[in-house]
């Protein structure tokens, strides 16, 4: 399982989720062009020194992204979904894809989507932080797929 990043653009954002991914031992994927310098000293800030714990992949565009992930289900986690993760059968290969913060994917990303899902919040409040996002997506995917770490 990884996690996969489209343009993301606040440096913070991605630093969490690299030390998500070390924490769980998932690799996390990040979709170029990117909204800060990846030498951004933020990034390293928020990850720490975790980020030498995650396997990190970098990809020009999404073509390229989509080549090196072929034969993998890509699973969109969006704010325009109608499915829960909570009702939705994970695969321990699945590819958790989250879109740039202040636009998610255009439509022929999400096409490119086997599923599209949606963490249920209230109806009064938009979104959650990207990092939360994956952070919930990702636990029930690998609890639901028996590839938590251990205790």
């Amino acid at each position: 399982m990884r996690i996969a990043l489209f343009e993301p653009e606040i440096a913070g954002n991605v630093g969490a989720v690299l030390r998500l991914g070390a924490c769980m031992g998932v690799g996390v994927d990040l979709i170029e062009p990117m909204g800060f310098a990846w030498d951004d000293r933020r990034v390293r800030r928020t990850a720490m020194d975790y980020i030498d714990h995650v396997d990190v992949s970098r990809f020009p565009d999404f073509a390229s992204f989509e080549e090196s992930v072929s034969g993998n289900r890509l699973i969109l986690f969006s704010s325009k979904a109608e499915r829960s993760p909570y009702d939705f059968a994970f695969e321990a290969n699945d590819i958790l894809l989250f879109g740039k913060e202040s636009a998610g994917v255009p439509d022929n990303i999400a096409a490119c989507c086997s599923e599209r899902l949606r963490i249920p919040m209230r109806s009064q409040v938009r979104s959650l932080n990207l990092a939360t996002s994956a952070a919930l997506a990702l636990g029930e995917a690998l609890r639901q797929t028996r590839q938590l770490p251990p205790l």
